[in-house]
């Protein structure tokens, strides 16, 4: 029985990058494993689709125009702005304040149609008439808000 005696020379450098290309190797497989598996993840709009956005019932809030006193009434269900109308509204608020019907009817169908405050235009023509009315009635939609879960 024979042996050949083989010997191996290693170099120390190259065994160094080796080592570091193979824990490189096999972190970025576990990253790609770990990203493109499909998981049990709930998307966000079905998260937001289950939460309550409003505590339903009927909010109020009142708005001082002058000497007189005209309130907002806003009604909500959970996730719905169902109407929004003008309470108390007598002839010498609209005798004083004549943009005041036309704009609030504007604001309401962009509200209802949107259900959100976000994106609702108003012509420069009545436009602070159209902002005291936006504040009415998000101070409202503000008492509606159902509080977020955590």
């Amino acid at each position: 029985m024979r042996s050949k005696t083989k010997i191996v020379v290693l170099h120390l450098k190259e065994l160094i990058y080796t080592g570091i290309f193979a824990v490189l190797g096999i972190l970025f497989v576990v990253l790609l494993i770990i990203m493109f598996l499909p998981g049990d993840k709930k998307d966000d709009t079905e998260e937001t689709a289950e939460v309550c956005t409003y505590i339903p019932g009927i909010y109020t809030t009142s708005l001082s125009l002058g000497d007189n006193t005209v309130d907002i009434e806003i009604v909500v269900d959970e996730n719905n702005i169902n109407s929004i109308r003008l309470v108390n509204l007598n002839e010498a608020v609209t005798t004083m304040y004549p943009l005041i019907e036309p704009s609030f009817q504007e604001l309401i169908g962009q509200i209802l149609e949107n259900q959100s405050l976000e994106g609702i235009s108003y012509s420069d023509d009545n436009k602070y008439t159209s902002m005291v009315l936006m504040d009415a009635i998000e101070t409202s939609l503000e008492k509606a808000a159902a509080p977020a879960e955590e």
